[in-house]
């Protein structure tokens, strides 16, 4: 029997290849507790379960079912990388997935434990290939951070903006070079030199940053996509439809219909029925404006944990204020992906993919729609093989605690299918773009 060992294949590649993860040297038909720890920006997230060493002494993670997730309760059956998504920080209320420097990798202890003794592995997962370059941008009133791919461009360039929690999210832009596009993660709020809330702040912005993005790298075909999630998914809609010439491809995740108020990101002077967008100068009509069925009561009195979606779907019931605060996706001209959640905690985010998936097909929208609805899947869709099992928290700006929704299986599997629908999206989506401009 050979010696009781752990191997990692790879051991160390980027943050989105899966991995085959092996225990060898167990006795056949034994029982084998597989662990893991992960140190995220300080604090230490940690998974468990228990497998069955098949006849040859193996547990291949990839065939071999959790038959129990101990303490953790969340990774059953056959996931080659539950253990991963199944974590939980050991720390109560930590929600980093990543380290402040998105450039360092996160380092997984995997230990087994069995009749034949111990064993342990390291598993490395990285946001940033070699070679990509990082680049703080504070000019023009921007505030964000650049990703160059390692490899010559001209690139595909991707502007990555966040949702209510505000700052800079490197994380999926290192992520997006790495896989070779020129990525910006541009701040709008809750960053150096920026407002602290999400109140009033001018889509003029934005447009600079677009045209900021297209003279600083020069991108391949001029292709400048956007992305952005919750309410960064209103955002990339509303940009797309704003200023459609200077947008080539929109990726919505779980993203809103229509144009919402502050909410719990707004400026406590503003309040949360006070606007978010300005465009030249003048507030955007949102849902909350005028509404004659809107109520805060079943967010702020519904049991624990509290469900946003709930105040969200009182306000869907006012038609004329829908029409009103109704985003006009169908001046996008460019291809369209949404990205939703069936138990979205947040908002109602299938409602609103629905809204927008039939307005496109209305005008019969001349660019690719492609929409994934996850079932049972909540509203924190980010990229593979993170921690999912966090679904109520603290909002990072109003402190009110509630859930995303969703199971933390369904989401670790909403996870790895949007990535793959984002990335193979936005290589058809270039491919698209070029064929346009060489036969207007």
């Amino acid at each position: 029997m050979p010696d009781f060992s752990i191997a990692v294949t790879p051991a160390d590649d980027l943050i989105d290849v899966p991995r085959r993860i092996v225990v060898r040297g167990a006795a056949p038909g034994e029982t084998v507790r597989v662990s893991t720890s992960t140190v995220r920006n300080g604090a230490e997230w940690a998974s468990s379960a228990r497998f069955v060493a098949d006849a040859q002494g193996e547990v291949d993670l990839a065939m071999s079912p959790a038959i129990d997730g101990d303490d953790y309760g969340d990774y059953r059956g056959i996931d080659a990388m539950g253990l991963l998504w199944s974590q939980k920080p050991l720390q109560a209320g930590k929600r980093d997935n990543f380290h402040a420097d998105v450039t360092a990798p996160l380092v997984t202890v995997i230990k087994a434990s069995g009749t034949q003794g111990t064993a342990g592995a390291e598993l490395v997962q990285r946001l940033a290939a070699a070679g990509v370059t990082r680049r703080e941008v504070r000019e023009q009133g921007l505030v964000g951070t650049l990703f160059l791919p390692a490899t010559p461009g001209p690139h595909p360039a991707v502007m990555i903006v966040n949702g209510s929690g505000g700052g800079i999210n490197e994380p999926r832009a290192a992520l997006y070079a790495s896989r070779g596009y020129a990525a910006f993660a541009l701040a709008y709020f809750k960053a150096p030199g920026l407002s602290d809330y999400i109140s009033n702040t001018p889509l003029e912005y934005f447009e600079r940053g677009l045209d900021w993005l297209r003279a600083e790298v020069q991108p391949l075909d001029g292709f400048v996509a956007i992305s952005g999630q919750s309410r960064g998914g209103e955002l990339v809609l509303l940009l797309g439809a704003t200023f459609p010439q200077k947008v080539s491809a929109v990726l919505a995740y779980v993203p809103s219909a229509l144009v919402h108020s502050g909410q719990n990101a707004a400026d406590p002077a503003v309040g949360r029925e006070g606007p978010t967008w300005l465009l030249r100068g003048q507030p955007l009509p949102h849902q909350w404006e005028g509404n004659r069925t809107a109520s805060w009561k079943p967010f702020d009195e519904g049991p624990s944990p509290h469900r946003h979606e709930l105040a969200m779907l009182t306000a869907l019931q006012d038609e004329e204020a829908v029409a009103r605060a109704r985003i006009p996706v169908e001046c996008i001209r460019a291809p369209v992906l949404l990205l939703s959640a069936t138990d979205d905690g947040s908002w109602p985010s299938s409602v609103y993919c629905r809204m927008v998936s039939d307005k496109l097909a209305e005008v019969k929208h001349a660019w690719p729609v492609v929409w994934r609805d996850y079932a049972n899947a909540g509203h924190s869709i980010l990229f593979p093989f993170v921690p999912t099992t966090q679904t109520t928290y603290a909002h990072p700006v109003s402190g009110r605690i509630s859930t995303g929704g969703g199971e933390p299986a369904a989401n670790a599997r909403a996870d790895l299918d949007s990535w793959q629908h984002a990335q193979r999206f936005l290589r058809d989506a270039v491919s698209q773009h070029k064929l346009r401009k060489e036969n207007p």
